[in-house]
């Protein structure tokens, strides 16, 4: 297996253009039957800045399946999932956040009722379209059924929704390793891992591969859990493109705080390499998949 450097992963700009087509057809498509005011608030959610993480996982996990078809309308669905959740983070109630992907929040452009009411309507809208991306997959209704299930779980009480409240309730308490890892495979894991099983079941892989992609998932996303950790104390506001330092002035447990620097970017380093293990047992590990595994622990934003 390799090392490399974050340097060498590629910018992925085709892919990044080709999600933000596909989320520009999403608001002409979907958002006509809601409010102006509240379709305005998701797009500002959607079209700005963003690395298209989730997107990208889920595209070259599919590639990696032998999917050989368009399948950056399914990307796109998680990642209105994935701006969900960021509208919601940052509202006073959550992080109370001013700042997101270098510009003003969305309740800080639009007002918190707005902001409110544009979550909750993004994650209904990305269950339709990724039905819809699914069905024009050509995949059979059951398929596109599970596609849809794992999305939804990933957003759902079970998932980031589950995680995001165990957060807000030890705001101030010290937490364990385990505990602490119990909350971010919830609120920030979970996401990534249906970002790759559902591509992997786009392409119709079979269960062993699906399940090496979930192992992949959890572990690479604990990781870039860790690595925000990291860069919130160590990174500034500008390079992040949000508030840096916000966990600690919201009295957060975080890895840094637990195992120190050091030792929180060793574990990250260790999860790395649990996901590309998963991978290769299965013969599933592409030269990209490694990449994007070790780019999230490498990354500066």
């Amino acid at each position: 297996m390799s090392t490399g450097s974050v340097a060498a992963v590629p910018s992925f700009h085709a892919e990044r253009t080709a999600v933000q087509r596909a989320l520009d057809a999403f608001c002409a498509r979907w958002l006509d039957t809601l409010t102006p005011i509240t379709a305005e608030a998701i797009r500002y959610a959607l079209l700005g800045e963003g690395k298209r993480l989730r997107a990208i996982l889920l595209l070259e996990a599919y590639k990696a399946c032998g999917g050989r078809q368009d399948a950056t309308e399914l990307a796109a669905s998680v990642e209105v999932v994935h701006a969900y959740s960021l509208v919601h983070d940052d509202l006073p109630c959550m992080d109370d956040d001013d700042v997101r992907r270098g510009r003003p929040t969305v309740h800080r452009v639009y007002g918190v009722p707005v902001a409110t009411a544009a979550g909750l309507a993004m994650v209904p809208l990305a269950a339709r379209s990724a039905w819809h991306a699914a069905h024009a997959l050509g995949l059979p209704a059951d398929v596109c059924g599970e596609i849809v299930r794992d999305l939804m779980q990933a957003s759902g009480a079970s998932g980031m929704i589950a995680g995001q409240l165990l957060d807000l309730e030890a705001e101030g308490v010290r937490l364990s390793l385990d505990a602490m890892e119990r909350v971010h495979r919830l609120k920030t894991g979970a996401l990534i891992v249906s970002s790759v099983t559902v591509g992997a079941r786009a392409a119709r892989a079979p269960a062993s591969h699906i399940a090496a992609l979930a192992r992949y998932g959890a572990a690479i996303g604990l990781a870039f859990q860790i690595a925000d950790d990291v860069l919130d104390v160590t990174s500034t506001t500008d390079e992040l493109g949000k508030t840096a330092g916000r966990d600690l002035d919201l009295h957060k447990s975080t890895y840094p705080a637990l195992l120190g620097i050091d030792g929180a970017t060793a574990r990250a380093v260790a999860l790395v390499e649990d996901a590309c293990e998963a991978l290769q047992r299965e013969a599933l590990l592409t030269p990209t998949l490694e990449l994007l595994a070790r780019y999230i622990v490498e990354r500066r934003s």
